[in-house]
């Protein structure tokens, strides 16, 4: 017979894709972990609390106990529209937003900046839970993904970012342009860092170096899976070149355990800069806990 799972409260990470859960104990222990594919981007409004009801349906959860939930849930497309902070500021804010539900979901903010123009949703607590578990570390902080960012963080404030859309751009160019004939399923390391290295000098040779990986094959025999990873490495290395102001010089963490965040690494490292992988699971569940905290001393 199965223990009855009854939390002090949840930790949620409710993404694009997929939704996380933790039953956390008043030591900020985990008692359970539950997951689903119920990600806000196939959820219409109203599917949410049936989704989430869905997910705990296994523990004892009544509608006292705080639910403490980070990413796209709090995006406009989401269950709430949860209220950005301005950098620069914490990580965290106090201003929880509640969705229509009995049950007591409180939502984290997402950080904005006006100048240029962005935005982040999920990342806020990732950061938090790294600060957390780094005190009075300095630096910025680099979080790969489909919409990659690089974080300057100082005295435990977020003083500015920068959004690239590396991720959706590999994924565009590679499944609907004439790269789609050239790009295989595995992978070369050579072919990858010489893109990177071909690419960080002159970035504004991308759209030219990018047609070439076509010609090179039908020329030059260049391989399916080293154009897959020649390719890689100019997206990223373009990144790398434009986010040069915020990594050159700096202590620099990478945050994912992944193949991606394994790729910033060795990019990284090919400029001499020495990056700090860190375990994304292990961040996020930090953060959430430091939401909780600051939820119960509010």
């Amino acid at each position: 017979m199965n223990d009855v799972i009854k939390p002090n409260w949840v930790a949620l990470d409710w993404g694009t894709t997929h939704l996380r859960a933790w039953a956390m104990s008043a030591d900020g222990s985990v008692l359970a972990t539950a997951q689903s594919d119920d990600g806000m981007g196939k959820l219409e409004r109203t599917g949410f609390e049936p989704a989430l009801r869905a997910l705990l349906a296994d523990w004892v959860v009544d509608s006292a106990m705080p639910i403490i939930a980070c990413g796209m849930v709090g995006s406009r497309q989401g269950w709430v529209e949860a209220p950005y902070c301005a950098v620069p500021c914490g990580a965290l804010s106090n201003g929880f937003a509640h969705p229509d539900t009995s049950l007591n979901v409180q939502v984290i903010p997402g950080i904005k900046q006006s100048s240029p123009a962005d935005v982040m949703r999920g990342e806020e607590t990732q950061i938090a839970g790294f600060l957390a578990l780094n005190p009075n570390w300095d630096g910025v902080i680099c979080l790969p993904g489909t919409h990659t960012k690089w974080v300057h963080v100082s005295a435990d404030e977020i003083v500015s970012f920068q959004t690239a859309m590396t991720g959706d751009l590999f994924a565009a160019i590679s499944g609907h342009t004439v790269l789609r004939h050239s790009i295989g399923d595995a992978w070369d390391d050579a072919g990858f860092a010489a893109g990177v290295d071909s690419i960080m000098s002159r970035p504004e040779r991308l759209a030219a170096q990018l047609f070439a990986i076509r010609a090179e094959g039908l020329l030059d025999g260049l391989g399916n899976d080293t154009a897959r990873a020649r390719l890689s490495g100019l997206l990223i290395g373009a990144e790398l070149a434009a986010a040069k102001p915020y990594w050159l010089g700096q202590q620099v963490a990478v945050i994912g355990e992944g193949g991606l965040s394994r790729l910033y690494i060795n990019a990284l490292k090919a400029q001499s800069v020495t990056a700090l992988q860190v375990n994304a699971d292990r961040v996020t569940l930090a953060g959430l806990a430091a939401a909780y905290r600051n939820w119960k001393d509010t």
